[in-house]
């Protein structure tokens, strides 16, 4: 099942609707104003299977991220091989986790946000993780009951701004400026395996199989929820692959006016034009 939240604009102004993707048509979930307020109510699957509101087509259909508002945005770093050996790192024994926050998510086929104080804007592909059931220092065995989905994301990173410090984090959440979406996949449609790409005016510059990871979702859900509950909504970005900017000879960074694809096979893609911000 794909799950999305359409923009809408009606007499009494916009919003936005959960919405149910079949084929090329969506169907709204009555009741609920996007993917993760439907993900709250416990019988999610079985709502939004069940869903037979309006329906709209998906050829011009104006998406938020999947997401617009989870109550946390946590991101893993340097968990692909090629993309440690590309930043001269060791292969880490744990997890480096660091954070975003909702002001940084912009939907599938939004323009991305070139701030003026960075010129060393750089791509990231990962795969997103989505939350579908509470808990706290979950088994391993039994992380998979606690993931709704997957999703597509570009943790784009202003790189000036990441490397100021040893902490990483004024340099990941700018606003306006990390796609997130079109879907979430459920669980059941999706497992860690197939190609994720990046490419800028249509090159491709990342290019590695999800699973290529050094700690798989179901290990991330389980570390990351010993140290803090994870609720429905909540995000975990996996890490990149190797091919980001920074790391090319010579360095290459986002432009304004270039368009910046992402996609991972069987989840969907993300298309987002750089535009430099007021």
């Amino acid at each position: 099942m794909r799950l999305l939240t359409l923009r809408t604009e009606t007499a009494v102004g916009k919003g936005t609707v959960a919405v149910r993707q079949d084929g090329d048509t969506l169907t709204e979930i009555p009741g609920f104003a996007d993917v993760g307020a439907l993900l709250a109510d416990p019988a999610w699957e079985a709502t939004a299977k069940a869903a037979n509101g309006a329906t709209h087509g998906l050829d011009g259909a104006d998406l938020a991220a999947v997401v617009p508002s989870p109550g946390k945005i946590i991101c893993v770093g340097h968990n692909y091989r090629n993309h440690i050996k590309e930043m001269g790192r060791d292969i880490p024994e744990h997890p480096t986790l660091f954070a975003k926050y909702t002001e940084s998510l912009i939907g599938p086929n939004d323009d991305l946000a070139l701030p003026q104080e960075s010129d060393t804007v750089d791509w990231e592909v990962e795969l997103a993780v989505i939350i579908g059931k509470k808990g706290r220092r979950i088994p391993e065995a039994q992380a998979a009951e606690h993931i709704a989905g997957y999703a597509v994301l570009n943790d784009v990173s202003m790189r000036d701004y990441q490397f100021r410090t040893i902490q990483w984090l004024q340099g990941k959440t700018w606003e306006n400026s990390t796609p997130f979406g079109p879907a979430l996949v459920t669980k059941d449609e999706f497992s860690a395996g197939p190609l994720m790409t990046s490419a800028v005016d249509g090159e491709i510059q990342q290019s590695t199989p999800t699973g290529d990871l050094v700690f798989t979702p179901e290990f991330l859900v389980s570390y990351i929820s010993t140290i803090i509950t994870l609720n429905p909504g909540d995000v975990i970005a996996t890490g990149t692959p190797g091919g980001v900017g920074h790391a090319q000879d010579p360095k290459r960074y986002l432009q304004e006016g270039q368009l910046l694809v992402t996609t991972i096979e069987g989840l969907g893609q993300l298309n987002n034009r750089v535009v430099k911000e007021a």
